[in-house]
């Protein structure tokens, strides 16, 4: 297969010109299809104290009141419910979220936590009382099994799940990947990420931060084929004496330093890396691509999401970085209030709408969350097999960490 060629679908290709092109939420009505109908009701799920609504997937849908009602909140912490009671409008309060799906069978599904202990049955029990969708905090879920489970479920009743992968819906990724197609920086070479490295490097920014680098890397190049990693503490490659129970629900931890490659479905190599403290202040957070005539620089929820910088990356250049917007490289952005419609998921959560209306996938469905799950499971059970290469899809469905064997 050609190394060139980027597998991402277009924005164009999925229907959604008029998303992308919208001036703003008060300006050109992005779905006329979906403005066209009654709008869907939404139920919010939150866990204050664990997880609590994540990053703003509560308020999100006061953004867009043309396609959204939001009518109910569940969360069991009662000082919580009574704070979202009253910021999302007067809505009904449940303690417990079974409860309100049961009685409100909201057509969405809002599943905010952060820690996603509590996503796998968060979802199926909304499945179960007849959600339309489903827009979903990252993780997505802790093992591959899980996202199985919620997959199939999903599936059968025909129910469109979005998770909040931000940037995988940020149109400039579109403009990306054509520059890409186009050969802008020549012959891609490879793909290299890095997590925040900050005190949670290795294995928890791995899986908290690590997993929207994943997910751009999945858009660009396809699926991943294999994967090689070692994860290291305080110097010494990782055992069982090692892993912990992690921070944020995230299950068995352990390494405060991550080296993984993926052999990606286009040929290319994706490698992530992440040391705790690695004194970079955040600033690597993300992704570059790097081609035979220039770098592709994406920072994970950052504005501009991409520059580019043309010239040999391995000879002296002095050639300045541009910032690449949806009209290109070097040209201001001609949509108002990009970077904001993003962050807040409103992009996000309009693309769910149109999905269920049009009965397509989301722009950042399931599906493509729970491969960036069994990315990171890769990274552990490739560490298990002293860094063997490992081949998707893994063969053990659970979590890798719980098998590691003692030194």
């Amino acid at each position: 297969m050609d190394r060139r060629h980027f597998i991402g679908a277009s924005a164009t290709s999925l229907g959604l010109s008029g998303l992308l092109t919208a001036t703003s939420s008060t300006g050109a009505e992005p779905f006329e299809q979906a403005s066209a109908k009654s709008s869907l009701r939404v139920g919010v799920i939150g866990s204050t104290g664990r997880g609590n609504y994540g990053h703003g997937l509560d308020v999100a849908w006061r953004l867009r009141p043309d396609l959204f009602e939001v009518v109910a909140v569940a969360d069991s912490d009662s000082t919580g419910l009574a704070k979202e009671i009253s910021l999302l409008g007067d809505v009904q309060g449940f303690a417990d979220y079974h409860s309100m799906l049961e009685k409100i069978r909201p057509d969405i599904v809002a599943i905010c936590p952060r820690h996603p202990d509590q996503h796998h049955d968060m979802i199926m029990t909304a499945i179960q009382y007849g959600a339309q969708g489903i827009y979903c905090e990252k993780p997505f879920c802790r093992t591959p099994m899980e996202c199985d489970e919620v997959l199939a479920a999903a599936e059968t009743r025909n129910v469109k799940i979005a998770v909040g992968h931000r940037n995988r819906y940020h149109p400039v990724l579109f403009k990306v990947k054509d520059m890409l197609d186009a050969g802008a920086i020549g012959n891609v070479l490879e793909i290299r990420g890095r997590g925040k490295g900050d005190r949670r490097g290795g294995s928890e920014d791995l899986w908290v931060l690590g997993t929207h680098v994943f997910n751009v890397m999945h858009y660009l190049c396809g699926r991943p084929v294999s994967c090689s990693a070692f994860i290291k503490r305080q110097g010494h490659l990782i055992s069982s004496s090692d892993v912990i129970d992690g921070n944020e629900a995230l299950g068995p931890l352990a390494g405060d330093e991550v080296h993984a490659r993926f052999e990606m479905e286009n040929g290319l190599v994706a490698y992530f890396d992440s040391l705790a403290n690695d004194r970079t202040n955040s600033k690597a957070f993300g992704l570059q691509v790097v081609g035979s005539n220039g770098i592709i620089d994406i920072k994970i929820d950052v504005d501009p999401l991409a520059q580019i910088q043309t010239g040999n990356p391995y000879e002296l250049n002095a050639t300045p970085w541009l910032p690449i917007s949806t009209a290109g490289p070097g040209v201001d952005e001609p949509r108002e209030g990009l970077f904001q419609q993003v962050s807040s998921h409103e992009i996000a959560i309009a693309d769910l709408a149109d999905a269920i209306h049009s009965n397509r996938e989301p722009l950042c469905c399931g599906r493509d969350a729970a491969i960036t799950v069994e990315m990171v499971h890769a990274v552990f059970a490739s560490h298990r097999f002293d860094g063997a290469c490992v081949k998707f899809p893994l063969t053990d469905r659970g979590h890798q960490l719980s098998l590691l064997k003692a030194t």
